[in-house]
């Protein structure tokens, strides 16, 4: 028997079959998009204060090849091996939640979300969202007769256990959207319709109990229910999302241009270069440019569902619905909340909002959908 020599042409052919270039190269674009519009919303702040207009810059930049390598490293990886040590990243993730409560913490801006590591941070709530996917996977992947009503207790449990420490942080948008992820991977996983409906039911139950006997702070409650009457809220609470829709507003439809715009330069949006980015494009770009980026972001949902019709397995199919569920509803609320018509709850914008965390968070997400539709294409 004779085979036929694997040209070079051939086997690179063979690779890019493999890779979806589309969503390697839509992901690229939108980080790339969000270091220009980090450094757009910050040179201006930064230089008035005498500091380096470029500080910001740099970080991102530095925080995008980080993110670049896990993409690349998670890619290569057999997304199946994971299965194997789903147990000990749980139980890792748990141990970092704790310890990040605990003095070892950083507290900073009212809350006790990061680990400091020299001039950096590592927030464990960023990862702790691919955790809970990869968690969830193995868990339904070890079900194939079907989950039941001890399936939907024990994976609320595993579920509630980093939701309520993220809590405790407090990093409520986080929990928010953990929660979503849940939902979604056990509609995916084939969970019955009655129990996800009775899961719904009980959110809505223990949030009316945590607003009644004060589980959440006050100005907790004020930030998720000032978008539905925003009049009557208190100035200090809706300031920035007022600020982020002038901003927005003054964009009209083709912008005022890159670098312009008076609230982005004079730094009328307080930290406009985390969960208010948005605001940034809307004024720089207007709502072409932020049409085009709402676009940008419907093409990497598209091709994630499309691996997860690919995956030829039960847990591919279920990380790619997990991943999808964390993209879609974080730019859907972060979006909605620049706009005023979402609750404030402090999610990233995914690629774009600063944050060294986030960004590897993200792009971890990219790798693991990466791994699967390398390995559903034959």
């Amino acid at each position: 028997m004779t085979y036929a020599p694997v040209t070079l042409g051939t086997r690179s052919r063979q690779v890019s079959a493999r890779i979806d270039v589309l969503l390697l190269g839509v992901t690229g674009l939108l980080a790339l998009t969000g270091v220009v519009m980090i450094y757009s919303a910050t040179k201006g702040k930064l230089a008035l204060a005498g500091e380096d207009p470029r500080y910001f810059l740099k970080r991102q930049a530095v925080f995008l090849v980080l993110g670049l390598v896990v993409m690349v490293a998670l890619s290569l990886f057999d997304y199946r091996r994971l299965e194997q040590f789903s147990t000990v990243l749980y139980v890792g993730i748990v141990l970092a939640l704790l310890a990040v409560l605990s003095p070892v913490g950083s507290h900073a801006l009212g809350s006790q979300r990061w680990f400091a590591l020299g001039p950096l941070q590592l927030q464990p709530s960023e990862f702790a969202t691919l955790v809970l996917i990869i968690a969830i996977a193995t868990y339904c992947t070890r079900r194939p007769e079907g989950l039941d009503f001890r399936d939907l207790v024990r994976l609320v449990l595993m579920s509630a256990l980093p939701i309520v420490l993220i809590i405790k942080q407090p990093d409520l948008g986080t929990a928010i959207v953990m929660l979503v992820i849940l939902m979604v991977m056990l509609a995916v996983a084939g969970m019955p319709g009655r129990y996800l409906l009775l899961l719904i039911v009980g959110a809505v139950v223990l949030v009316i109990f945590a607003l009644n006997v004060g589980l959440l702070k006050h100005y907790q409650i004020v930030r998720l229910t000032s978008f539905i009457s925003p009049e009557g809220a208190n100035q200090s609470v809706t300031y920035n999302v007022t600020q982020a829709k002038d901003a927005i507003a003054h964009g009209g439809i083709f912008g005022q241009g890159l670098f312009h715009g008076a609230v982005t330069n004079l730094a009328y949006v307080p930290e406009q270069q985390t969960d208010f980015i948005f605001s940034a494009v809307g004024e720089q770009l207007g709502f072409v440019g932020a049409g085009v980026l709402l676009l940008l972001y419907g093409v990497v949902a598209w091709r994630v569902l499309r691996t997860a019709q690919l995956a030829r397995d039960t847990y591919g199919r279920l990380i790619c619905s997990g991943v999808f569920a964390l993209l879609v509803f974080s730019v859907f609320e972060n979006v909605g909340m620049n706009m005023g018509i979402m609750p404030v709850a402090g999610i990233p914008l995914p690629f774009l909002s600063y944050g060294g965390s986030a960004m590897i968070g993200f792009m971890a997400a990219i790798g693991l959908v990466t791994s699967v539709h390398m390995r559903s294409v034959r």
